[in-house]
C-alpha cells in the first residue's frame, strides 16, 4: 500500500473510532442504535444519568443529550441529537461524569465545571435548585498558608453527591448525605471539602453509587503502616481475645462494637457502628444527624457477637485477609453448629494431617491463595497482623509445641475450611430469598436484607452470618491444648520454616508502581448500606471511609457503583460483587450479599471492564478472535406475552450478541433504563492488534498466577529440599518469578485503561517503559538458569515426587506439553521457562501494529526499535538457557571432588580440552593438563589439584610464528605466564576467540543484558589490554596475600588503584608497570600504638620519591622531598605539639634521611640549659645554620627567647670554635667556645658603655665566668661615628645568604629538567612546566579539594607561553611580569611552588624566636639572594630578558604634562628613566615576593629601630599639639606658603589661628598611604605624589609658577611628615634604603626620599622649646 492510501486509511480509521451506540436496558433482544444526527466525531468518553447522557469528543468538546430539565426552554423536551455545551467552548475537557440528574467535566488544567440538578448541592452552588449551564467550581485547600487551587484528575457523581479526585490523590466532596465521607452535620455542602479520613493515602479511583461511595486506594508500604491498637476506640473492649478451653485455645478477633448505630432519640453527639476491622485500622468514626445516615434499631436488631468455635481463616503475615468464595455449584455449609460439631469430633492431629494433604485447585481457591506466603509467617514486624502477633507471643509463652501446631495450622487452615466446607453428604441449606417468589421481588431491598440476616439464627445479628463464616470476617484460630502431644513432624517443620520464609507477593517496586497501575490496592466504602452495598458484612451506614478487608490482596484495578450494588474488577479478570441482588445484578446467589463474592459471568474468567446501572450490571469479556463480548445481568423488561417462569429476573448473565457484533467495544456506560457503548472499527487491523495484546497479556498474567499459586508455592512448602544454598536459589527464582508476574499484572491493567483512551501507539507501556520489561525478564531468566545450573528441578524430584505425580495433568496443562511420557522434571523445566516465550509474542503483536503506520513515521521507528529489543532479548535468553543446560551436563560428567569447589550458580561452561585439543608447553610426558574455560575463569586441572585464573586479570595473545610455536597461545596473569599449544590451527583459533570473548564479557560485567536495539551478537574480538579488575596475589613475596583493585596493563597494575596487604598496610594511588608510581597515599599500621603511619605524596618505581607528607604515629609530621623511601631534599619536620613535652620544628635540607646542609631548627621548649643556668622553664631557641648527619656542624646562628644571639662555629651539635655572643643589653663576647654557651679560650668582652676586656675566658654564660686578661677603658671620641660598632661585624660567621636553601632552588631547577642551575634545554623546561600543570590539575580534580574559579582561570592562562620575536620592548617586559604574577599565584606551577616554599622558610626563620633585631641584616641579605637566584631562573626561561641593570629601549610617547616639583612647569622628559624601564631583579620580583615576606621583615625593622622611633614619636606627639599656623611658624615655613583657606569637611574655610590639621591636608593623606604599600618602588611613588600635592597646594595659593629651593621645600615637607603621624617611619625609611634600586638614588625619587629621611632625623633632634 502506498503512502497516500495508507494516510487516507488512517484518517478513515480515526473516523471509525469512538462510535456511540445506545439501547434499552433489560431487553431480551436489544437493538443498539447510533445517536441520530451524530456523525463525524470521535467520542473518547461517555457517561449516563437516569434520563440524560454526556459525551466527550476527542477535541475536548462536551455534548449533552436526553432529558435536560435544567436547560432553559428544554424542560420537557427529549434531546435525541447531542447538543454542544457552549459554556465549555475554549476549554479542553479531558474527562466527564454523570450523576442521576447532574453532570460534571474536568478540563486539561484540572478545573471542574458542574451543571444540572442542584437540590442537594451536588453542583456545589448554594441556594439554587438547578444549574442550567456548566459552572466553574472553586476547589482550594484552606489549610495551606497561601490558597492554591486544587487540580482535579477525575470526577464521580451520585444521585445527591459528587466526588473529585485531585492531582495529589486526595478526595474532595460536596452535596448531601453520609456518602460524602465528611465530618459535618450541615447539608447540603456547597463548598468542596476534603475527605480527611483518607488524607495521606494515595487514592487511585473514586466511584459513586446512588447513595454510597467507593474509593480504590493504594496499600501503604510496610514502613508506613501504623501499629494496631489493642482496644476499640469506642467501647474500649479488646479487639483480639484468647480463650483457654480444656483441650484447646481459641484466639479470635471477631470484635463487633455495640455502639454501632444512631438510635431514634439520638443525642447531640451520637455514634455510628465501628466493626472490628474498622477499629483494627485504628480509625474513629463519627456520625452526622442527617436523616440519610440515621437508622432506628429495634430490640430484635441489637448487635450480638456470634460465638463460634470453628477455626476460621485468619490473615497472613502481610496483613491481607483471605476470604473463601462460594459458587452456586459448591455452596458452603450454612449450619454453623453442624460444622462445629463435625470439627470437634476430629482429633487435632488427624485434622492437621488431612488438611495438609488436601489441595484444592479450583479457580476460586486459587485466587485466594495467591497472596499466602510459602510457609510460616516471619516474626511480627510492622506488617504483621495483630492476630499473628498474639499467636506468636502465645506460642513463646507456652513453648515450642504450640508454635509447631500453630505453624501447621497456618499452612493449611484455609484447606481445612475448604475441605470441610465441601464435605460430601453435607447439603447446603437453600437460600431464603430463592423461594420468596414474585412477592418477594416486590419487597424493598431493605426487607430482603433483613430476611437474609434473620435466617439461620433467631438471635439475628446485623452481620451476615453465612458471609462471616465463608469470607472470614471473624478470624479465629483453634490451638491444641497445652497438654496435648505434638508430633515430631511438626517440630521438624518448625525448624525449617524460619529458614525458608519467602513472600511471593513482591515488595514495593517504586519504579514499576510509579510508571504502571499499582496492584497493591484496597477498596474503601462509605455512605448508605441498606442493600449491603458497602461490603462490610452489615447494612449499617458509614459516615467515613472504611476499608473492605475481604478485598485486600485481590488486586482490584477498577470499581463500579450502581444504584444499590458495587462491582470490583481485579487484575486476574475476575469481578467481585456485593449489595442488592434483587434482579440478579450481582451474577451469583439470588439474594443480596453484604460482603464481596466472586461473580460468575461466563465460563472463562476474562472480564476486563464493568459498568453498574441502577439495578443491572454490564460486563465486557474477551470473546473469540479477541473481539470483546458484552454480557448483561440484572432487571429484564418483559413483554405482555412473556409467560416465562417467575424467577426469570434472576437468570444468569446474558450475552448481548447484537452489541458484540457492532465492532470492538472499548468502554460502556450504564444509567437509568439505557445502556451505551463506545465502539471502534478495526481498520487495517490496528484495533484488533491492540485488543490482542491486551487480552493475551491478561491471560498470561492469569497463567503466571496459577503457576505461582498451584506449583511454585507448594514446591517451596516441601520438606527436605536439600542444601540451604539450593533452597536460597529456589527462593531467588521464586522471588524473580513473582516480580515478573506482578509486572505482567500491572501491564495488563495498563492495557485495559489504554483501550479506553485515545489508543495512541506511542503511549504503549511496552514502548515507553521497555527497559522495565527487558530488565525484569532478564533478572528472572538469570535466577532461573542459576538454579538450573546447580541441579535445577532434578533436586526437587525426590522431595516433590508425590506432589508432581498427583498433579501431572495440571503441570502438563500449565506447561502446554502434550507428551504424557515426558519426565516430570522436564515438564517443570518447560513450565518455568514458559514466560520467556512471551517476548516473541510482544514482538509479533508490535510488528502487526507497525504495519499500520508509514515507514517514515516516528511511531513506526519506535515500534521497530522495540520489536528489535524484544526479539534480541528473546534470542539472548534462549542462548542463556542453552548455556545453562550445557553447563549442567558438564557438571554431571566432571569429577566429583572438584565439582563442589568450582560449581557456582552464575558460572557457565564455554569450552574444555578433554579432547586433548590443548596442552601445556614443556609439560611432562605423563602429566595431565585439563583446561576448562568458564565465563569468569580459566581452570587448569591436574590430577587432583586445580588452579583458577580469573578472566578479568587474564591476557591472551597468539605466539608469534618466529618463535616456532605456530599453534601457541601465550596466557598472561598477574603472577604467571605460560604457553598453551593447540593440536591444530583451527583449535588455536577457536580457543583464542573463546578466551578473548569470555574475557571481554567478564570485563563488561553485563553478560545478562544484550545490547538492545543492535544486532545483539556484536562482540569485540580482542578485549582491552588496559582494564579495571580486582586480584589477590599469592606468589609475589612483596605482595603475598595483598589485594589489588584498580587499573591493569598486560598483567601488571598500571594506573589508579588500591593495594591492601593482609597486615593492614594500604596504598591508594597511581601504579606503573606493577609498582607504585605517581601520586598516592600509603598507610602502615603501628600495632603498639594502634595507629597508622600515613604518607601522601609521590612515588617512583615502588618507592617514595618526590614531594610528600609523612605523618608518623609518634606525632611527628614530615613535609617535603623523598627519595628511595627516605627523606631527601628540602623538607619540614614537626615534632610534637605545643602542649607536649618537647615540641620542635626543623626546616631545611635532608640527605638520605638525615639533616644535612642548611636548615633552621626551632626548639620551642629547649629546657636543659635554661633550667640549669637561669632556672627559667620553657625558654625556646632557634638555630639557623649548617647540619651534617642530624647534627649541627659548621657555621650557624642561635637566637633565644631572651634575646641572646650567637654566631659562630658548631661541632657535633655544640658551640665549638670561634664565635660572637651578644646579650640583649649589647654586651658582646668575641672569642673561643667549647660547648653550648660555654666560653673557653681567648676572646674579647665589650660592655655596652664601650669598656673592653681582652684575655682568656672560661665558664658558662650567665653562671659566672673566669677571666684572665686586660681591662680597657676607652677615651672619649671626638665624633660619635668614630666609635667602633661591634654590631657591624654581625653576619661574617653566619652562613652566606647564597648558601641558604640550596635544596629548594635545586628542586625547582630539577623540575625544569636542569641538572645544574642555568644549564639545560629551555623548551624541555617549558614542556616540564606544562606537564606539571596538567598533572597537578588532574590530581586536584580527583581529590576532594576543588579549585576555585579564579584559580582555574589562572591555570588556563598559564597554558600560553609568552613568545618574544624581534627586539625586546617594554610591552614584552610587561608580559613577562604578568606571567610571573600568575605563575607565582598558584603552587601548581614550579615557580609558584618555589615562591611558596621560600615564603614558608622565610617566615619559619624570622617569626617567633627568630624575630630578633640582630637578624635584620641577615633577613635583608636573604631577600636579595632570593631575587638574584629567581632572576637567574627567569632569564633561563626567557633568554631575551636583558641582564640586571640593562635599559630597555624607550618608545617615545607624548608626555601628559606632569609638573615637576622642582620647576613647576610641564616636563617633556624626566631627569631619570622610570623604574620599569631599567631591568632589575628587585623591580621584576619584589612586587611578587615582598608582599608575602613583608610581615616578618617589617617586624625586624620595627624591633631594630625601636629606640629611635620612640624618640621620634615623642616629638611627633608634642609638636602635633600646636595649631597649623603655630606649627608652620615654628618650623620656619615662609608665610607666602601658608594656606589662607582650607577644605574642612568639604567646605572651603579660612585658616584661623586655632585651625588644626587643615593645611596641606591632601598631602598629609597621601603620605599616610606609605604604610599600606609593600615595595620600595610603591613607597617612593607615594612620596613623589606627596611632593606633587604640596606643589599643587602652593600653586593654588601663589597663582604663579615658581621654582622650589630646598630651603623653602624642607620646612613645608617637615610639616606634612609631622601631621601624617606615621608611627614606624624609621622602619619605612630603612626598608626603602635597603631594598630600593640603586639607579633611583640620584634621580628625582631619590632626592625626595633623601628629603623624607632628613625630616625623620630632624624630628628626632628637634628642640621642643
Amino acid at each position: 500500500m502506498d503512502s497516500k492510501e495508507k494516510s487516507s486509511s488512517e484518517q478513515e480509521g480515526a473516523r471509525e473510532r469512538g462510535l456511540v451506540y445506545m439501547w434499552q436496558a433489560g431487553c431480551c433482544c436489544p437493538a443498539p442504535e447510533r445517536l441520530p444526527g451524530w456523525s463525524g466525531k470521535t467520542v473518547v468518553q461517555a457517561a449516563l444519568g437516569v434520563n440524560h447522557g454526556v459525551l466527550l469528543s476527542d477535541g475536548g468538546m462536551v455534548y449533552s443529550f436526553g432529558k435536560l430539565p435544567w436547560r432553559v426552554e428544554l424542560e420537557d423536551t427529549y434531546i435525541n441529537c447531542p447538543i454542544l455545551e457552549t459554556a465549555l467552548s475554549g476549554q479542553h475537557v479531558v474527562t466527564v461524569a454523570a450523576g442521576s440528574f447532574h453532570s460534571g467535566a474536568v478540563t486539561e488544567s484540572g478545573v471542574v465545571y458542574m451543571w444540572g440538578e442542584n437540590s442537594a448541592g451536588q453542583c456545589a452552588v448554594a441556594n439554587q435548585a438547578t444549574v442550567p449551564e456548566p459552572n466553574l467550581i472553586s476547589i482550594s485547600d484552606s489549610e495551606t498558608s497561601h490558597v492554591l487551587p486544587i487540580r482535579i484528575l477525575q470526577l464521580a457523581c451520585g444521585e445527591e453527591h459528587t466526588l473529585a479526585l485531585s492531582l495529589s490523590r486526595e478526595i474532595w466532596a460536596w452535596g448531601s448525605g453520609c456518602q460524602l465521607g465528611l465530618i459535618t452535620t450541615t447539608f447540603p455542602v456547597t463548598k468542596p471539602q476534603k475527605v480527611e479520613h483518607l488524607a495521606g493515602r494515595v487514592v487511585l479511583q473514586v466511584a459513586c453509587g446512588a447513595y454510597h461511595s467507593l474509593a480504590l486506594v493504594q496499600c501503604l508500604s510496610s514502613q508506613d503502616k501504623k501499629p494496631i491498637p489493642e482496644r476499640c476506640n469506642h467501647c474500649s473492649q479488646l479487639l483480639i481475645t484468647m480463650t483457654d478451653k480444656e483441650d484447646h485455645v481459641i484466639i479470635s478477633d471477631s470484635h463487633c462494637c455495640p455502639l454501632g448505630v444512631v438510635l431514634a432519640d439520638s443525642q447531640s453527639e451520637s455514634r455510628i457502628s465501628c466493626s472490628s476491622l474498622e477499629t483494627l485500622e485504628g480509625k474513629s468514626v463519627t456520625s452526622s444527624q442527617g436523616e440519610d445516615c440515621q437508622k432506628t434499631l429495634t430490640e430484635d436488631q441489637t448487635l450480638l457477637v456470634a460465638e463460634s468455635d470453628v477455626a476460621s481463616v485468619f490473615s497472613n503475615s502481610d496483613g491481607h485477609e483471605d476470604s473463601g468464595i462460594s459458587s452456586p455449584g459448591n455452596p458452603l455449609i450454612t449450619d454453623k453448629m453442624a460444622v462445629k460439631q463435625h470439627l470437634m469430633s476430629l482429633p487435632d492431629q488427624s485434622l492437621n494431617e488431612r488438611a495438609t494433604k488436601q489441595i484444592s485447585l479450583e479457580p476460586e481457591q486459587e485466587s485466594q491463595e495467591d497472596d499466602l506466603i510459602a510457609c510460616l509467617p516471619s516474626p511480627p514486624g510492622p506488617g504483621t497482623s495483630a492476630l499473628n502477633s498474639l499467636v506468636v507471643s502465645c506460642a513463646s509463652a507456652v513453648g515450642v509445641r504450640v508454635a509447631a501446631t500453630y505453624e501447621a495450622g497456618a499452612l493449611s487452615l484455609k484447606k481445612v475450611i475448604n475441605f470441610y466446607g465441601t464435605a460430601p453428604g453435607e447439603a447446603a441449606s437453600p437460600s431464603g430469598g430463592g423461594s420468596s417468589g414474585m412477592d418477594g421481588l416486590k419487597d424493598s431491598r431493605e426487607e430482603q436484607v433483613k430476611l437474609e440476616s434473620m435466617q439461620g439464627k433467631k438471635s439475628s445479628s446485623l452481620v451476615d452470618i453465612r458471609e462471616e463464616e465463608s469470607e472470614g470476617v471473624c478470624r479465629r484460630l483453634s490451638l491444641p491444648g497445652l497438654l496435648s502431644q505434638v508430633s515430631p513432624r511438626l517440630l521438624r517443620k518448625v525448624g525449617r520454616a524460619k529458614m525458608r520464609t519467602v513472600a511471593l507477593t513482591p515488595t514495593y517496586s517504586g519504579e514499576a508502581d510509579a510508571l504502571l497501575p499499582s496492584l497493591r490496592t484496597e477498596v474503601w466504602s462509605w455512605g448508605k448500606g441498606k442493600g449491603g452495598q458497602l461490603g462490610h458484612g452489615d447494612i449499617l451506614p458509614r459516615l467515613q471511609p472504611l476499608c473492605i478487608k475481604s478485598l485486600d490482596g485481590k488486586e482490584v484495578i477498577h470499581l463500579s457503583a450502581g444504584g444499590h450494588h458495587s462491582l470490583a474488577l481485579t487484575a486476574k479478570s475476575q469481578v467481585y460483587s456485593w449489595g442488592s441482588n434483587t434482579f440478579g445484578q450481582l451474577c451469583h446467589l439470588n439474594s443480596p450479599t453484604t460482603v464481596p463474592r466472586l461473580a460468575k459471568v461466563c465460563n472463562v474468567s476474562s472480564i476486563w471492564n464493568t459498568a453498574a446501572g441502577p439495578d443491572y450490571s454490564l460486563f465486557l469479556v474477551d470473546g473469540e478472535d479477541f473481539q470483546p463480548a458484552l454480557y448483561y445481568s440484572g432487571r429484564k423488561e418483559r413483554g405482555d406475552n412473556d409467560v416465562s417462569s417467575e424467577n426469570n429476573c434472576l437468570e444468569s448473565p446474558t450475552l448481548l450478541l447484537s452489541c458484540s457484533k457492532l465492532g470492538y467495544i472499548s468502554s460502556m456506560s450504564a444509567g437509568g433504563s439505557n445502556c451505551l457503548a463506545l465502539v471502534d472499527r478495526n481498520i487495517m487491523g490496528y484495533i484488533a492488534s491492540l485488543h490482542e495484546l491486551a487480552s493475551t497479556e491478561r491471560q498470561f498474567y492469569t497463567k503466571l498466577s496459577a503457576i505461582k499459586s498451584q506449583v511454585l508455592r507448594p514446591l517451596l512448602g516441601l520438606d527436605n529440599l536439600g542444601a540451604a544454598s539450593t533452597v536460597q536459589l529456589l527462593q531467588e527464582m521464586a522471588s524473580m518469578f513473582s516480580k515478573l508476574c506482578y509486572l505482567i499484572g500491572q501491564h495488563g491493567a495498563s492495557l485495559t485503561s489504554f483501550l479506553q483512551g485515545l489508543k495512541e501507539a506511542k503511549n504503549l507501556a511496552t514502548l515507553k517503559h521497555s527497559s522495565l520489561f527487558l530488565e525484569s525478564y532478564t533478572e528472572y531468566c538469570t535466577s532461573l538458569t542459576n538454579f538450573l545450573v546447580m541441579g535445577g528441578f532434578a533436586l526437587l524430584a525426590k522431595p516433590a515426587v508425590d506432589f508432581l505425580s498427583k498433579n501431572q495433568a495440571l503441570l502438563q496443562d500449565l506447561s502446554e506439553t502434550d507428551e504424557e511420557t515426558c519426565p516430570l522434571v522436564e515438564v517443570l523445566n518447560t513450565l518455568f521457562f514458559l514466560p520467556i516465550r512471551r517476548l516473541h509474542n510482544y514482538a509479533r503483536v508490535l510488528l502487526k501494529l507497525a504495519t499500520c503506520f508509514e515507514v517514515t513515521s516516528p511511531e513506526y521507528q519506535r515500534l521497530q526499535d522495540s520489536i528489535s529489543s524484544y526479539e534480541t532479548l528473546a534470542v539472548h535468553l534462549s542462548r542463556k538457557r542453552k548455556e545453562a543446560e550445557y553447563t549442567l551436563s558438564f557438571w554431571k560428567t566432571f569429577p566429583g571432588k572438584m565439582t563442589d569447589s568450582l560449581r557456582k550458580p552464575e558460572r557457565r561452561l564455554i569450552c574444555e580440552s578433554s579432547n586433548r585439543g590443548l596442552s601445556l608447553q614443556h609439560a611432562g610426558r605423563f602429566s595431565v593438563n585439563w583446561f576448562i574455560l568458564f565465563n569468569d575463569a580459566l581452570v587448569h586441572a591436574q590430577f587432583s589439584t586445580h588452579h583458577i585464573f580469573s578472566l578479568s586479570t587474564l591476557w591472551v595473545e597468539p605466539v608469534s610464528e618466529e618463535s616456532g610455536n605456530t599453534n601457541g597461545l601465550r596466557i598472561t596473569t598477574p603472577e604467571e605466564q605460560f604457553i598453551l599449544i593447540s593440536s591444530t590451527p583451527q583449535e588455536k583459533t577457536k580457543w583464542l576467540r573463546s578466551i578473548s570473548q569470555a574475557v571481554d564479557q567478564a570485563l563488561k560485567g553485563t553478560s545478562d543484558l544484550p545490547p538492545y536495539g543492535s544486532g545483539g551478537n556484536i562482540q569485540r574480538q580482542e578485549p582491552p589490554i588496559s582494564r579495571s579488575a580486582r586480584y589477590t596475589f599469592y606468589k609475589d613475596p612483596r605482595l603475598k596475600d595483598a589485594t589489588y583493585d584498580g587499573r591493569w596493563l598486560s598483567g601488571k597494575p598500571h594506573g589508579r588503584g588500591v593495594l591492601k596487604w593482609a597486615d593492614g598496610r594500604m596504598y591508594s594511588g597511581m601504579f606503573r608497570n606493577g609498582l607504585e608510581d605517581g601520586h598516592g597515599e600509603y598507610k602502615m599500621p603501628n600495632k603498639i600504638l594502634n595507629k597508622n603511619d600515613r604518607y601522601v605524596g609521590y612515588w617512583k618505581e615502588g618507592k617514595m620519591c618526590g614531594q610528600g607528607i609523612y605523618s608518623y604515629t609518634t606525632g611527628e609530621v614530615y613535609e617535603g622531598s623523598f627519595q628511595d623511601n627516605m627523606r631527601h631534599g628540602h623538607g619540614l619536620l614537626r615534632s610534637g605539639k605545643l602542649t607536649s613535652s618537647s615540641p620542635s620544628m626543623f626546616i631545611g635540607q635532608w640527605v638520605m634521611d638525615k639533616k644535612t646542609g642548611y636548615g633552621v631548627f626551632d626548639d620551642i621548649t629547649r629546657l636543659l640549659w635554661w633550667i640549669i643556668v637561669l632556672s627559667c622553664p620553657s625558654r625556646g631557641e632557634k638555630y639557623m645554620g649548617m647540619w651534617q648527619d642530624d647534627l649541627c656542624q659548621g657555621n650557624g646562628v642561635v637566637v633565644t627567647q631572651f634575646g641572646l644571639y650567637y654566631e659562630g662555629a658548631f661541632n657535633n651539635n655544640k658551640m665549638m670554635g670561634t664565635g660572637v655572643l651578644l646579650s640583649e643589653d649589647d654586651t658582646v663576647y668575641e672569642g673561643e667556645f667549647s660547648d653550648n654557651w660555654t666560653l673557653n679560650g681567648k676572646g674579647t668582652l665589650t660592655m655596652p658603655n664601650g669598656d673592653m676586656i681582652e684575655g682568656t675566658f672560661s665558664g658558662e654564660w650567665g653562671s659566672g665566668i673566669k677571666i684572665t686578661g686586660t681591662y680597657f677603658k676607652p677615651s672619649l671620641y671626638e665624633h660619635e661615628k668614630d666609635r667602633p660598632k661591634t654590631l657591624r661585624k654581625l653576619g661574617i660567621l653566619a652562613v652566606p645568604a647564597d648558601e641558604k636553601w640550596k635544596a629548594v632552588f635545586e628542586e625547582c631547577w630539577h623540575q625544569l629538567g636542569s641538572e645544574q642551575p642555568g644549564h639545560g634545554d629551555r623548551w624541555k623546561a617549558w614542556d616540564n612546566i606544562a606537564v606539571a600543570l596538567t598533572t597537578n590539575r588532574r590530581q586536584h580534580k580527583d581529590s576532594l579539594e576543588l579549585l576555585s574559579r579564579s584559580h582555574t582561570q589562572t591555570l588556563e592562562s598559564l597554558e600560553f607561553i609568552p613568545q618574544h620575536i624581534g627586539a625586546f620592548t617594554l610591552e614584552k617586559y610587561d608580559n613577562i611580569k604578568k606571567y610571573l604574577i600568575k605563575a607565582c599565584d598558584t603552587p601548581l606551577h614550579p615557580l609558584g611552588k618555589l615562591v611558596e616554599t621560600l615564603v614558608a622558610v622565610y617566615r619559619m626563620t624570622y617569626i617567633g624566636v627568630g624575630a630578633n633585631r640582630r637578624l635584620l641584616q641577615e633577613a635583608v641579605r636573604e631577600i636579595k639572594s632570593y631575587l638574584k637566584r629567581i632572576f637567574q631562573l627567569i632569564r633561563f626561561l626567557f633568554p631575551d630578558l636583558p641582564e640586571e641593570g640593562s635599559t630597555i629601549p624607550l618608545v617615545v610617547t607624548e608626555n601628559k604634562g606632569r609638573r615637576s616639583f622642582c620647576s613647576g612647569k610641564s616636563n617633556s622628559r624626566p631627569e631619570s628613566p622610570e623604574p620599569g624601564y631599567v631591568v632589575t631583579s628587585s623591580g621584576l620580583l619584589l612586587p611578587v615576593l615582598l608582599p608575602r615576606l613583608y610581615p616578618p621583615l617589617f617586624m625586624l625593622y620595627a624591633l631594630d629601630n625601636e629606640r629611635e622611633e620612640d624618640v621620634y614619636w615623642e616629638c611627633v606627639l608634642r609638636l602635633n599639639k600646636q595649631p597649623d599656623i603655630a606649627l608652620l611658624s615654628f618650623l620656619g615655613v615662609q608665610m607666602k606658603f601658608w594656606p589662607t583657606t582650607a577644605s574642612i569637611l568639604g567646605e572651603n574655610k579660612k585658616v584661623l589661628p586655632n585651625t588644626k590639621d587643615a593645611c596641606f591636608a591632601s598631602a598629609v593623606e597621601c603620605l599616610q598611604q606609605i604604610s599600606t604599600t609593600f615595595t620600595p618602588a610603591d613607597k617612593l611613588k607615594v612620596i613623589q605624589q606627596t611632593f606633587e600635592e604640596i606643589s599643587q597646594n602652593v600653586l593654588e595659593s601663589l597663582h604663579e609658577d615658581f621654582l622650589w629651593s630646598m630651603d623653602d621645600l624642607f620646612p613645608v615637607f617637615l610639616y606634612v611628615v609631622l601631621r601624617a603621624r606615621i608611627r614606624n617611619l624609621g622602619s619605612e625609611v630603612h626598608l626603602i634604603e635597603d631594598l630600593m634600586d640603586p639607579y633611583l638614588q640620584h634621580g628625582e625619587q631619590g632626592i625626595m626620599f633623601t628629603t623624607l629621611k632628613a625630616c625623620y632625623y630632624q624630628i628626632q633632634h628637634e628642640k621642643l622649646t
